[in-house]
Protein backbone atom coordinates (compact mmCIF):
# COMPACT_ATOMS: atom_id res chain seq x y z
CA UNK A 1 0.00 0.00 0.00
CA UNK A 2 1.02 3.48 -0.85
CA UNK A 3 2.80 5.27 2.14
CA UNK A 4 1.03 8.62 2.70
CA UNK A 5 3.22 11.79 2.76
CA UNK A 6 1.77 12.53 6.04
CA UNK A 7 0.24 10.62 8.97
CA UNK A 8 -0.77 11.75 12.20
CA UNK A 9 -2.01 9.17 14.56
CA UNK A 10 -3.98 9.92 17.80
CA UNK A 11 -1.80 13.04 18.27
CA UNK A 12 -2.40 15.12 21.54
CA UNK A 13 -0.72 17.34 23.60
CA UNK A 14 -1.52 19.54 26.50
CA UNK A 15 1.15 22.64 28.23
CA UNK A 16 2.47 22.31 31.58
CA UNK A 17 -0.19 19.90 33.08
CA UNK A 18 -3.18 22.10 31.67
CA UNK A 19 -6.07 21.23 29.85
CA UNK A 20 -5.71 19.31 25.97
CA UNK A 21 -4.84 21.30 23.78
CA UNK A 22 -5.45 19.13 21.09
CA UNK A 23 -7.05 15.67 21.41
CA UNK A 24 -6.73 12.10 19.05
CA UNK A 25 -6.12 14.35 15.95
CA UNK A 26 -5.90 11.86 12.87
CA UNK A 27 -4.81 12.91 9.50
CA UNK A 28 -3.40 11.30 6.01
CA UNK A 29 -2.36 12.89 3.01
CA UNK A 30 -1.29 10.81 -0.28
CA UNK A 31 -1.22 13.40 -3.03
CA UNK A 32 -0.01 16.89 -4.38
CA UNK A 33 -2.54 19.48 -3.63
CA UNK A 34 -4.13 21.94 -1.10
CA UNK A 35 -5.50 20.58 2.78
CA UNK A 36 -6.97 23.21 4.66
CA UNK A 37 -6.70 22.95 8.23
CA UNK A 38 -9.66 25.23 9.14
CA UNK A 39 -10.21 26.07 12.70
CA UNK A 40 -11.37 29.66 15.01
CA UNK A 41 -8.76 31.11 16.61
CA UNK A 42 -7.63 28.83 19.54
CA UNK A 43 -8.87 25.91 18.58
CA UNK A 44 -5.85 24.00 17.71
CA UNK A 45 -4.37 24.65 14.76
CA UNK A 46 -0.88 25.99 15.44
CA UNK A 47 0.03 23.66 18.18
CA UNK A 48 -1.05 20.71 15.59
CA UNK A 49 1.25 22.26 12.92
CA UNK A 50 4.02 22.79 15.65
CA UNK A 51 4.03 19.45 16.69
CA UNK A 52 3.95 18.28 13.00
CA UNK A 53 7.11 20.66 11.80
CA UNK A 54 9.03 19.31 14.95
CA UNK A 55 8.94 22.50 16.72
CA UNK A 56 7.54 20.99 19.51
CA UNK A 57 7.19 17.39 20.93
CA UNK A 58 3.66 15.88 21.22
CA UNK A 59 2.13 14.56 24.87
CA UNK A 60 0.98 11.80 22.69
CA UNK A 61 0.65 10.07 19.06
CA UNK A 62 2.68 9.81 16.30
CA UNK A 63 3.57 11.92 13.48
CA UNK A 64 5.42 10.28 10.53
CA UNK A 65 6.40 11.89 7.28
CA UNK A 66 7.59 10.27 4.57
CA UNK A 67 7.47 7.23 5.95
CA UNK A 68 9.87 8.47 9.03
CA UNK A 69 9.11 9.15 12.29
CA UNK A 70 9.07 12.37 13.70
CA UNK A 71 10.43 11.58 16.99
CA UNK A 72 12.49 8.95 16.76
CA UNK A 73 14.39 10.88 13.57
CA UNK A 74 13.53 14.50 13.69
CA UNK A 75 16.52 15.69 11.64
CA UNK A 76 15.35 13.19 8.65
CA UNK A 77 11.76 13.94 8.84
CA UNK A 78 12.28 17.59 9.38
CA UNK A 79 14.28 17.02 5.70
CA UNK A 80 10.77 16.58 4.44
CA UNK A 81 8.89 19.55 5.12
CA UNK A 82 8.96 23.28 4.68
CA UNK A 83 7.41 24.98 7.34
CA UNK A 84 5.89 28.96 7.54
CA UNK A 85 4.58 29.77 10.80
CA UNK A 86 1.91 32.01 11.62
CA UNK A 87 4.68 34.60 12.42
CA UNK A 88 7.15 34.38 9.70
CA UNK A 89 11.25 33.85 10.97
CA UNK A 90 12.48 36.78 9.03
CA UNK A 91 15.69 38.79 9.78
CA UNK A 92 14.73 42.14 8.34
CA UNK A 93 18.51 43.22 8.80
CA UNK A 94 19.14 40.75 6.30
CA UNK A 95 18.84 41.45 2.43
CA UNK A 96 16.82 38.71 0.57
CA UNK A 97 19.85 37.00 -1.01
CA UNK A 98 21.42 37.17 2.66
CA UNK A 99 18.47 35.43 4.45
CA UNK A 100 18.05 33.14 1.39
CA UNK A 101 21.71 31.95 1.45
CA UNK A 102 21.32 31.25 5.55
CA UNK A 103 17.86 29.43 4.78
CA UNK A 104 19.74 27.15 2.71
CA UNK A 105 22.93 26.14 4.76
CA UNK A 106 20.07 25.75 7.39
CA UNK A 107 18.87 23.28 5.59
CA UNK A 108 22.25 21.35 4.63
CA UNK A 109 22.02 21.93 0.84
CA UNK A 110 25.40 21.65 -0.56
CA UNK A 111 27.41 24.49 -1.42
CA UNK A 112 27.45 24.07 -4.56
CA UNK A 113 23.49 24.09 -5.09
CA UNK A 114 23.19 27.28 -3.05
CA UNK A 115 23.02 29.66 -5.56
CA UNK A 116 21.49 27.94 -8.14
CA UNK A 117 18.45 26.51 -5.02
CA UNK A 118 18.36 29.87 -4.36
CA UNK A 119 17.37 31.45 -7.82
CA UNK A 120 15.02 28.82 -8.19
CA UNK A 121 12.86 29.86 -5.25
CA UNK A 122 13.22 33.72 -5.96
CA UNK A 123 11.79 32.76 -9.38
CA UNK A 124 9.11 30.73 -8.22
CA UNK A 125 8.06 33.51 -5.60
CA UNK A 126 8.57 36.30 -7.50
CA UNK A 127 11.13 38.47 -5.76
CA UNK A 128 14.24 37.82 -7.85
CA UNK A 129 13.68 41.68 -8.26
CA UNK A 130 14.11 42.05 -4.91
CA UNK A 131 17.48 40.21 -3.94
CA UNK A 132 19.67 43.21 -2.42
CA UNK A 133 16.56 44.65 -0.93
CA UNK A 134 16.63 44.48 2.73
CA UNK A 135 13.44 42.49 4.24
CA UNK A 136 12.64 45.41 6.49
CA UNK A 137 12.21 47.75 3.68
CA UNK A 138 9.94 44.91 1.76
CA UNK A 139 6.22 45.10 1.88
CA UNK A 140 4.17 42.73 4.19
CA UNK A 141 2.87 40.18 0.83
CA UNK A 142 6.43 40.74 0.21
CA UNK A 143 7.86 39.23 2.98
CA UNK A 144 5.18 36.65 2.84
CA UNK A 145 6.87 35.65 -0.42
CA UNK A 146 10.67 35.46 0.95
CA UNK A 147 8.70 33.27 4.06
CA UNK A 148 7.26 30.71 1.19
CA UNK A 149 10.63 30.77 -0.44
CA UNK A 150 12.70 29.80 2.64
CA UNK A 151 9.97 26.98 3.33
CA UNK A 152 10.26 25.52 -0.37
CA UNK A 153 13.93 26.23 -0.88
CA UNK A 154 15.00 22.62 -0.10
CA UNK A 155 12.29 21.08 -2.83
CA UNK A 156 10.33 19.51 0.85
CA UNK A 157 7.60 16.86 0.05
CA UNK A 158 5.62 18.75 2.16
CA UNK A 159 4.97 22.38 3.05
CA UNK A 160 3.41 24.01 6.17
CA UNK A 161 1.56 27.21 6.01
CA UNK A 162 0.05 29.00 9.67
CA UNK A 163 -2.05 31.59 8.31
CA UNK A 164 0.08 33.12 5.54
CA UNK A 165 -2.53 35.64 4.24
CA UNK A 166 -3.04 36.95 7.95
CA UNK A 167 -2.31 40.80 7.71
CA UNK A 168 -2.43 41.12 3.61
CA UNK A 169 -4.73 43.62 2.03
CA UNK A 170 -7.09 42.18 -0.62
CA UNK A 171 -4.38 42.51 -3.61
CA UNK A 172 -1.54 40.79 -1.39
CA UNK A 173 -3.99 37.91 -0.38
CA UNK A 174 -4.81 37.01 -3.92
CA UNK A 175 -1.23 37.26 -4.67
CA UNK A 176 -0.11 34.84 -2.22
CA UNK A 177 -3.08 32.51 -2.81
CA UNK A 178 -1.92 32.09 -6.51
CA UNK A 179 1.78 31.31 -5.53
CA UNK A 180 0.44 28.84 -3.68
CA UNK A 181 -1.59 27.08 -6.12
CA UNK A 182 1.53 27.20 -8.11
CA UNK A 183 3.55 25.24 -5.05
CA UNK A 184 0.93 22.67 -4.61
CA UNK A 185 0.97 21.37 -7.85
CA UNK A 186 4.29 19.53 -7.11
CA UNK A 187 3.88 18.74 -3.57
CA UNK A 188 1.56 18.29 -0.72
CA UNK A 189 0.41 21.90 1.12
CA UNK A 190 -1.21 22.36 4.38
CA UNK A 191 -2.79 25.64 4.46
CA UNK A 192 -4.33 26.22 8.27
CA UNK A 193 -6.55 29.53 7.90
CA UNK A 194 -9.40 30.73 11.08
CA UNK A 195 -10.92 32.07 7.33
CA UNK A 196 -13.91 29.68 5.88
CA UNK A 197 -13.56 31.38 2.78
CA UNK A 198 -10.42 31.09 2.12
CA UNK A 199 -10.56 27.30 2.64
CA UNK A 200 -13.24 27.78 -0.19
CA UNK A 201 -10.83 29.29 -2.46
CA UNK A 202 -7.77 27.15 -2.16
CA UNK A 203 -8.33 23.73 -1.20
CA UNK A 204 -9.89 20.25 -2.31
CA UNK A 205 -9.50 18.46 0.81
CA UNK A 206 -10.91 20.33 4.36
CA UNK A 207 -9.60 18.93 7.83
CA UNK A 208 -11.98 21.31 10.38
CA UNK A 209 -10.68 21.79 14.00
CA UNK A 210 -12.63 22.70 17.26
CA UNK A 211 -11.30 22.48 20.55
CA UNK A 212 -8.62 20.39 19.67
CA UNK A 213 -10.66 17.91 17.89
CA UNK A 214 -11.20 16.85 14.04
CA UNK A 215 -15.17 17.33 13.77
CA UNK A 216 -14.90 17.34 9.97
CA UNK A 217 -12.25 15.39 7.43
CA UNK A 218 -13.60 15.23 3.61
CA UNK A 219 -13.31 16.82 0.44
CA UNK A 220 -14.33 20.58 -0.04
CA UNK A 221 -17.49 19.45 -2.04
CA UNK A 222 -18.63 17.20 0.78
CA UNK A 223 -18.07 20.17 3.36
CA UNK A 224 -20.12 22.02 0.95
CA UNK A 225 -23.13 19.75 0.93
CA UNK A 226 -22.84 18.66 4.63
CA UNK A 227 -23.72 22.20 6.10
CA UNK A 228 -26.63 23.50 4.19
CA UNK A 229 -27.69 27.06 4.37
CA UNK A 230 -30.49 28.05 6.76
CA UNK A 231 -31.62 31.25 5.57
CA UNK A 232 -32.09 33.20 2.17
CA UNK A 233 -32.51 36.68 1.19
CA UNK A 234 -34.91 38.41 -1.09
CA UNK A 235 -34.97 41.72 -2.27
CA UNK A 236 -38.83 42.48 -3.52
CA UNK A 237 -40.19 45.25 -5.09
CA UNK A 238 -43.45 44.27 -3.81
CA UNK A 239 -43.09 42.48 -0.53
CA UNK A 240 -46.13 40.65 1.58
CA UNK A 241 -46.65 40.68 5.13
CA UNK A 242 -44.19 38.18 7.16
CA UNK A 243 -47.27 36.30 8.40
CA UNK A 244 -47.91 35.66 4.63
CA UNK A 245 -44.11 34.09 4.82
CA UNK A 246 -44.83 32.20 7.68
CA UNK A 247 -47.28 30.35 6.18
CA UNK A 248 -44.72 28.68 4.11
CA UNK A 249 -43.88 25.01 4.80
CA UNK A 250 -40.76 24.31 6.53
CA UNK A 251 -40.02 28.66 7.06
CA UNK A 252 -39.31 29.07 10.84
CA UNK A 253 -39.14 32.93 10.85
CA UNK A 254 -38.98 35.74 8.31
CA UNK A 255 -37.92 39.21 9.45
CA UNK A 256 -37.83 42.32 7.52
CA UNK A 257 -34.18 44.24 7.10
CA UNK A 258 -35.43 46.96 5.17
CA UNK A 259 -38.66 48.00 3.75
CA UNK A 260 -37.68 45.52 0.60
CA UNK A 261 -35.05 43.10 2.18
CA UNK A 262 -36.57 40.09 3.45
CA UNK A 263 -34.18 37.18 5.53
CA UNK A 264 -36.28 34.05 5.58
CA UNK A 265 -34.95 30.94 8.11
CA UNK A 266 -36.09 27.62 7.02
CA UNK A 267 -35.45 24.08 8.23
CA UNK A 268 -32.45 23.66 5.84
CA UNK A 269 -34.15 21.34 3.39
CA UNK A 270 -33.21 22.64 -0.34
CA UNK A 271 -37.27 22.17 -1.08
CA UNK A 272 -38.47 24.60 1.18
CA UNK A 273 -35.76 27.51 -0.29
CA UNK A 274 -37.51 26.61 -3.83
CA UNK A 275 -41.14 26.75 -2.45
CA UNK A 276 -39.93 29.89 -1.17
CA UNK A 277 -39.41 31.28 -4.47
CA UNK A 278 -42.68 28.99 -6.24
CA UNK A 279 -44.66 31.33 -3.49
CA UNK A 280 -42.90 34.58 -4.10
CA UNK A 281 -43.66 34.47 -8.01
CA UNK A 282 -47.34 32.82 -7.52
CA UNK A 283 -48.35 35.75 -5.42
CA UNK A 284 -46.56 38.32 -6.98
CA UNK A 285 -43.72 39.50 -4.65
CA UNK A 286 -41.67 40.45 -7.53
CA UNK A 287 -38.75 39.32 -6.76
CA UNK A 288 -35.60 41.53 -8.06
CA UNK A 289 -33.06 39.17 -6.06
CA UNK A 290 -32.58 35.94 -4.01
CA UNK A 291 -29.72 34.12 -2.80
CA UNK A 292 -29.11 31.62 -0.14
CA UNK A 293 -26.67 33.00 3.32
CA UNK A 294 -23.70 31.21 3.97
CA UNK A 295 -23.28 29.95 7.29
CA UNK A 296 -20.52 31.84 10.01
CA UNK A 297 -17.69 29.83 10.68
CA UNK A 298 -19.31 29.54 14.42
CA UNK A 299 -22.26 28.33 13.09
CA UNK A 300 -20.47 25.57 10.86
CA UNK A 301 -18.39 24.53 14.03
CA UNK A 302 -21.76 24.25 16.09
CA UNK A 303 -23.66 22.47 13.34
CA UNK A 304 -20.08 20.27 12.90
CA UNK A 305 -20.02 19.26 16.70
CA UNK A 306 -23.89 18.77 17.11
CA UNK A 307 -23.92 16.34 13.92
CA UNK A 308 -20.45 14.71 15.48
CA UNK A 309 -22.30 13.60 18.67
CA UNK A 310 -25.39 12.55 17.02
CA UNK A 311 -23.84 9.91 14.54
Amino acid sequence: MEEPIVRISHLSHKYNGSNWAIRDINIEIYKTGIVGLLGSNGAGKSTTMNILCGVINQTEGKVVIGGIDMREHPEEAKKQIGFLPQNPPLYTDLTVDEYLEFAANMRDIPQSNIKSAMDEAKERCGIAHFSKRLIRNLSGGYRQRVGIAQAIIHKPKLVVLDEPTNGLDPNQIIEVRALIKEIAEERSVIFSTHILSEVQVLCKDIKMIDSGKIVFSDTMDAFNNYVTPHSMILILANPPAENAVLQIPGVTKAEFLTAQRLRIYFDGSQDVSQKIIETAVLNKWLVQEAFLEKSSLDEVFAELSGKGKNK
